[in-house]
């Protein structure tokens, strides 16, 4: 209920699921307000002596009831301190930065869908390239994507990873895809982690010997992380 009051809820879960996960935690508020007020009911007439009965429920556990107790209380304190942040490149790298199968044709055909290549998202370039993954029928054409930099160990040195993680149920299933970008300019000033807007037109290189779709970019800006990081 806090993720979802403060507005960090997208950074844990598919909005598909808001309102599931809202109703839930509203249901179980009224559950803890009925339990309490039954605890502080017995509570008041053991005051004032008068007798009271509980109900004698045997069950076996492995800690002591106050034991139990704490171990919920310290949960739920944490779930209200920590403060849910977005993936970063260093969890990127580690599940893998997926782009899209690299096929070769003898001859590759030119592939233009409906949509302004200029406009297209990140994961909608990926999606393409699932589609028709044939890097050549792709060259020539403008694009204009944001995303965080990775910095991959087997990219050269002129070359940067621009990625976006994409979330179908949960942060815990949460996977990255990206592109390559090839600069003009020294990598070292886009650190990893940093958001960058690139525009440029799309070129084939070979790249850890795979032929690869790669972004050439005329122009990088950095921006700020935007609100909701994540695709869906």
């Amino acid at each position: 209920m806090k993720s979802w009051l403060t507005g960090e809820l997208s950074l844990l879960i598919h909005p598909n699921y808001f309102s599931l996960v809202v109703i839930t935690g509203i249901i179980l508020l009224l559950i803890s307000g009925l339990r309490l007020s039954q605890l502080l009911k017995l509570e008041r007439q053991h005051r004032l002596g008068k007798a009271v009965t509980r109900p004698a429920v045997q069950h076996t556990t492995l800690f002591p009831p106050s034991w139990s107790s704490g171990f919920l209380i310290a949960t739920a304190m944490v779930g209200l301190i920590v403060t849910p942040k977005a993936f970063t490149s260093q969890t990127a790298l580690h599940r893998g930065i997926a782009d899209s199968p690299t096929i070769t044709r003898s001859q590759p055909q030119s592939f233009r869908s409906a949509s302004n290549p200029e406009k297209r998202t990140l994961i909608e370039w990926i999606k393409l390239l699932n589609v028709y993954p044939e890097p050549d029928a792709y060259t020539g054409q403008k694009v204009k994507v944001d995303g965080f930099v990775v910095i991959a160990p087997n990219l050269p040195p002129d070359h940067l990873l621009i990625s976006r993680f994409v979330i179908t149920c949960c942060a815990a299933d949460a996977y990255p895809l990206g592109l390559p970008v090839k600069l003009n300019e020294n990598r070292n000033d886009y650190p990893s982690d940093t958001w960058i807007e690139v525009e440029g037109n799309m070129i084939t290189e070979t790249l850890d010997d795979k032929r690869q779709l790669v972004i050439e970019a005329s122009g990088i800006k950095k921006i700020p992380e935007p609100e909701n990081p994540y695709y869906y």
